[in-house]
């Protein structure tokens, strides 16, 4: 036992340290063998290079564990073992796209190398101590990212990064097939890089299967995923082989594996390899064996877990003593100007730390925030007003008298079937896809014809997979295309929301506004649908949308509004870079009808050209009722209800009703629901989803605060409870008669002089 606790205060870094020293130190050269490096097919000049990156990475981490318990640095995941990716860094242009996994120091040391000007230790310094003058994420995280070297920011990245990749690398093939102008040069290739254990992800395991698919099918796909397999993830060993025996066969897939510890064994290897993806446009698996040195990170004691032999194992194979070695047996590098260089480069760092330290930090949360969503209204609202020249939206539709604006009043889907006409024939860069949208025009219709006039370049099927659809999206954005994926059912949308959360809305945030990913993501969901399709197609938990930072989120009730709506949020995601999402409601695509069968009130013109919607803007119903009694706020499928219930309790009562169609739901306009929940004496809050994390408990908390002695206040909402098949639907879903009872009790306690006076007192508490 006290062996045990000996080993564990046994620093594993001061060990990686010294032994480097003292084995290049120790080690004797009868006859250096220039002949070495040739045969390797490296230069002097590409070792030398590759072995100061490698030095270089290494003391970054040295540094970083250092300096972390001075609390002058704030990450200590390192790259020590894996700085064989150096060789890709090398290899690669920066102009190729990156997505990197955390152990990637050494290729940004080479990568960086590429772009004149920069310092990559001190940028990383600067990473690591938070600051604001960071050039990746402005002190947000430590990332790996860069501008100019086309480094994407990931954070903690296990695997979620692959689709978007993905995304990328038939990004670069289709923007040229489309005729779009790439940022990049049409030869350019994606890379994504991952740990062994991060390969058994099912993310990484669909873009792999997602990369192999449209390999199968013929498409070009110029996609590097490199696997730095160190064997073993935390703590849990990878079984021996794995990697080899899971992608050394896979249809459609080049396997290469290389030896990331030896520079001489393999530089000749990765840069054939990475040679033929560019050439070919075909996908490579590029298998790279790697070692992890000093733990998981800083706060990671492996001896609870790895045995001290095994440790020693692991540094004994380190690849800087294997770079120390070629340096000596090929003559590039004398045993003293190998120590100087680690010392130099370890001078280097703790310089940059020192001045990373003196740099000012985030002050403040607007400062934070200042890069999540950012909105240029002035231009998003020029260009939602704007659309394709009326020569070509004629040739589109066919004549002047079926321009949809011309057309008699229509239903929500065909609104917003021509609003997505409208919206590809002036973004011309756009392209939509999902399962089924193509000839099939979605399970709703809801893309009809869109295949057939725009073709194949245009609008294209995917694989049913919601992960690789809005990976896709993130890819396409990436090069200031304009994707709208299309998510079948918002329950689907659950399979793959990391992908929005955790990716594409925190892209603007970890870059500090240098990157985006723009989409209009459309979704069908909610519920209504008659009891047809039980929970996967009546699905009313949107509350996971909501909890997005950066995400907006629009759910039209009526086609007039959706046409809007879908016209601001192209635009917003065009001028700003943002990620939009539009919440459609299955029940109302073919809604006709309001108040009787047959009236038609609930079909709406097509807004002509030149109009649209402002983020936030609401729908008043029955506006001359200032001052009225009962303020009913919803959306989306409550709205209906909600104008029906006002009608009979006006009818029955004589109650004064407006009705509230928020339409945004994200952000929520808090203003104008407390401005005019002020002139009213009651509020019903109608919210079709959940009594849980609906979005009726943020508008009621938000009047409590903002009118702590407003109207009297109740909500309508749904069950917590998934949605059954069949008539037994009805039974979790809030209805009319719900809406009509609800009201009457609210309007009723209103005349209880106990709950008068226990409300009175609770204002005065709240005051």
């Amino acid at each position: 036992m006290s062996q045990q606790r000996g080993a564990k205060q046994v620093n594993r870094a001061e060990i990686v340290d010294r032994n480097f020293i003292n084995t290049v130190e120790r080690t004797e050269i009868d006859q250096a063998d220039p002949a070495l490096l040739d045969g390797a097919g490296i230069s002097r000049e590409d070792f030398l290079e590759l072995f100061t990156s490698q030095i270089a990475s290494r003391q970054l981490d040295l540094m970083a564990r250092e300096l972390r318990l001075q609390n002058r640095v704030f990450y200590t995941i390192g790259s020590s073992g894996h700085e064989g990716n150096a060789m890709v860094g090398r290899a690669m242009r920066r102009t190729d796209p990156a997505f990197l996994h955390y152990r990637s120091g050494g290729f940004m040391m080479e990568r960086l190398r590429q772009v004149p000007g920069v310092d990559p230790v001190y940028d990383t310094a600067l990473s690591f101590a938070a600051s604001a003058n960071d050039p990746a994420s402005g002190g947000r995280h430590k990332v790996w990212g860069s501008k100019e070297g086309w480094v994407l920011p990931q954070t903690s990245t296990i695997a979620s990064h692959l689709p978007k990749a993905l995304g990328a690398a038939l990004a670069i093939e289709h923007a040229r097939r489309i005729g779009y102008q790439l940022p990049i040069p049409y030869d350019a290739i994606a890379l994504c890089s991952f740990g062994d254990a991060s390969l058994n992800h099912s993310t990484a395991q669909g873009a792999i299967n997602a990369v192999a698919w449209a390999a199968y099918q013929g498409l070009s796909v110029p996609l590097v995923m490199l696997c730095e397999d160190n064997g073993i993830g935390i703590s849990v060993k990878s079984p021996s082989g794995w990697v080899a025996a899971s992608m050394s066969n896979r249809a459609g897939i080049r396997y290469v594996y290389v030896d990331g510890l030896d520079l001489a064994a393999s530089w000749r290897s990765v840069c054939l390899a990475i040679d033929e993806c560019r050439r070919t446009r075909k996908p490579l698996f590029l298998h790279m064996r790697t070692v992890r040195l000093m733990g998981h990170a800083g706060t990671d004691f492996e001896i609870d877990y790895r045995t001290e032999a095994e440790l020693e194992a692991c540094e004994a194979i380190d690849p800087l003593l294997r770079s120390a070695d070629l340096a000596l047996r090929s003559g590039a590098m004398q045993r003293q100007q190998i120590v100087d260089l680690y010392e130099q480069q370890r001078a280097r760092c703790f310089e940059a730390a020192d001045r990373a330290d003196q740099t000012p930090k985030l002050q403040d949360l607007a400062q934070v925030a200042a890069p999540l969503a950012p909105l240029d209204i002035a231009n998003i609202c020029r260009t939602a007003k704007s659309c394709a020249d009326p020569d070509t939206r004629l040739a589109h539709f066919g004549s002047e008298r079926q321009l949809p604006e011309n057309q008699p009043p229509r239903h929500l889907a065909i609104n917003i079937n021509r609003a997505l006409h409208d919206i590809m024939l002036q973004y011309t860069h756009s392209v939509l896809f999902g399962e089924d949208v193509a000839k099939k025009g979605g399970v709703y219709t809801i893309t009809r014809e869109l295949n057939r006039k725009l073709g194949n370049k245009r609008v294209f099927n995917t694989l049913l997979d919601e992960q690789t659809i809005l990976g896709l999206a993130q890819g396409y954005g990436t090069f200031g295309m304009l994707p709208i994926p299309e998510i079948q059912y918002l329950a689907y949308f659950h399979n793959a929301c990391d992908q929005i959360r955790g990716e594409a809305c925190s892209l603007q945030f970890f870059s500090n506004g240098q990157f985006a990913n723009p989409m209009l993501l459309r979704i069908a969901g909610l519920g209504y649908q008659k009891g047809f399709g039980g929970h996967f197609h009546n699905d009313n938990s949107f509350t996971a949308l909501r909890d997005i930072p950066g995400l907006i989120l629009g759910c039209p009730s009526r086609g007039d509004d959706a046409v809007l709506m879908l016209r601001t949020l192209a635009a917003t995601a065009q001028v700003s870079g943002r990620v939009c999402a539009f919440l459609e409601p299955i029940a109302l695509y073919m809604t006709k009808d309001l108040y009787s069968e047959g009236d038609g009130e609930w079909n709406f013109a097509y807004p002509a050209p030149g109009q649209c919607l402002e983020h936030g803007e609401p729908r008043i119903y029955s506006p001359e009722h200032k001052n009225g009694q009962l303020l009913i706020v919803t959306f989306g499928n409550g709205v209906p209800m909600s104008l029906r219930a006002a009608r009979q309790l006006r009818d029955q009562r004589g109650t004064s009703v407006t009705v509230m169609d928020l339409r945004w739901l994200m952000p929520l306009n808090e203003d104008a629901i407390a401005e005019l929940a002020a002139t009213h004496t009651h509020v019903l809050v109608v919210d079709e989803g959940r009594y849980s994390g609906g979005i009726s408990e943020a508008i009621v908390s938000s009047l409590a605060q903002r009118l702590p002695r407003g109207p009297l206040m109740s909500r309508v909402v749904g069950a917590d409870c998934y949605t059954p098949l069949g008539a037994a639907a009805g039974m979790v879903l809030p209805d009319e008669d719900q809406i009509v009872s609800a009201a009457l009790q609210l309007l009723e306690s209103s005349d209880d002089p106990v709950l008068n006076r226990a409300r009175g007192r609770r204002s005065e508490e709240r005051a």
